[in-house]
């Protein structure tokens, strides 16, 4: 159930990008509230010196993993984290403007109000000499410590081969679920 306060601002958002009601009649996606910024802390730097900010628990969950990965050799690149309900409507606007049709967006990015980026929580994860977002992630040895030892420190792939949410295949895609 999507708060009233919030009901308003996601509807106008929608509208504008095109969403058809029957989409979020429909969508198996849960509704995911933006985390308030008082909650919120800078994980660490990304690759870039772009801040990755996640909820004070998550950041904690995820340096703990990083430093895991790389005391058993392996590089753990995060590249996305929070977004604002505002941030998912650019980056499904951008989609639409470069021509693909909304319908195929909402394949590959969840809209505003329904991305667990939302949250604090999520994570999307590379390595070096992979490229970003790509499913060739899975075939990587970071993606493998990943599985082996995500849930150790609380993180889940959400969006795993055939997921009921009809988001393709999102090995890069990784959530903090507390303990």
């Amino acid at each position: 159930m999507i708060p009233s306060d919030h009901l308003e601002r996601l509807s106008v958002l929608h509208r504008e990008l095109g969403i058809a009601d029957s989409f979020l009649a429909e969508t198996t996606l849960p509704f995911c509230k933006e985390a308030a910024i008082t909650d919120l802390v800078v994980a660490q730097l990304d690759y870039a010196g772009r801040p990755l900010v996640l909820t004070k628990p998550a950041a904690e969950a995820w340096r703990k993993l990083h430093a895991a990965a790389r005391k058993d050799g392996v590089d753990l690149l995060a590249f996305s984290s929070f977004r604002s309900y505002l941030y998912q409507k650019g980056l499904l606007a951008a989609k639409v403007k470069k021509g693909m049709p909304i319908e195929e967006v909402l394949k590959v990015l969840a809209p505003p109000g329904y991305s667990e980026h939302h949250l604090g929580e999520a994570l999307d994860i590379s390595t070096h000499n992979c490229p970003q977002a790509e499913e060739v992630f899975a075939t990587t040895d970071a993606y493998s410590w990943l599985v082996r030892h995500g849930a150790t420190y609380g993180f889940y792939e959400t969006y795993p081969r055939d997921n009921s949410f009809g988001i393709i295949y999102e090995p890069w895609h990784w959530r903090y679920l507390a303990k």
